[in-house]
């Protein structure tokens, strides 16, 4: 079955998630949802989209797709991630970003990690993440993708 991941992201981490799930999927093909906003998707059976969360909410052109789309989305096999670094909330996360529809047609959702690399971030956005990371207890620079969670999240949408 041929599969699309479509994400968004702002400094990374969800095109690596997206680059590692296209690694362990045989033909999968990756489209950046910044670069391409409208991709086809008539000729895949399997759609996966996820994009990184900012401040509790998916970035935009995920969010517009997923709206935009959803008809279309629901008659595939569908999978979806979400990228970040809290580790609480993954249901509310997905319940705040996702349409019902979207949910319920979902085969399997994953909460997968995220990074924060100082390097990639703007002044705001360091000092936002240093008190976010005093709040979680997070060590910074932090890199939190779980390539065991992308394994079983992979696993479970081939089942």
């Amino acid at each position: 079955m041929k599969t699309m991941i479509l994400y968004a992201t702002k400094h990374g981490a969800s095109k690596e998630i997206a680059e590692i799930i296209a690694s362990q999927w045989d033909g999968a093909e990756l489209c950046n949802l910044k670069e391409n906003t409208n991709p086809a998707l008539d000729e895949y059976g399997c759609v996966i989209v996820g994009g990184s969360l900012y401040a509790g909410n998916l970035l935009k052109p995920v969010k517009d797709y997923v709206r935009n789309h959803e008809p279309v989305l629901l008659g595939k096999q569908l999978g979806l991630f979400l990228s970040g670094l809290g580790p609480d909330g993954e249901a509310r996360f997905f319940s705040t970003n996702f349409p019902p529809s979207i949910l319920e047609k979902a085969k399997a959702k994953a909460f997968l990690g995220g990074i924060y690399d100082p390097q990639r971030c703007n002044w705001s956005e360091r000092l936002i993440m240093k008190l976010i990371s005093k709040a979680l207890k997070l060590p910074l620079p932090a890199h939190t993708i779980a390539e065991d969670k992308i394994a079983a999240f992979v696993t479970a949408l081939k089942a």
